[in-house]
């Protein structure tokens, strides 16, 4: 299954910035798990998005984990909006990342 997560953050931009670093460590080792194909900044960057491949039997646990393992969650910097989504078109491009 896949996931599309929008990420609106909570607290001012320089005070993200604080952490960014360790937020794109968190998320290189989603993309080294296989979990994490795309993402990044909102412009105007308010935010971020991230586009994910999750196991279909623990799909919510799994965004569950994304979510709440994130710094910026850790940190209330961050709010995760996670949309399972089923597309309908280009499935088989995704699934050759």
């Amino acid at each position: 299954m896949y996931a599309i997560a929008i990420i609106r953050y909570r607290k001012p931009l320089e005070d993200v910035l604080k952490h960014v670093d360790s937020h794109r460590a968190y998320l290189q080792g989603l993309k080294q798990e296989g979990l994490l194909l795309a993402g990044g900044p909102l412009v105007p960057r308010h935010g971020g998005a991230l586009l994910l491949r999750v196991p279909d039997d623990e799909a919510q646990a799994t965004l569950d984990s994304i979510r709440d393992n994130d710094p910026y969650t850790r940190f209330g910097l961050a709010q995760y909006e996670m949309w399972p989504w089923a597309p309908a078109f280009g499935a088989e491009d995704l699934d050759r990342l």
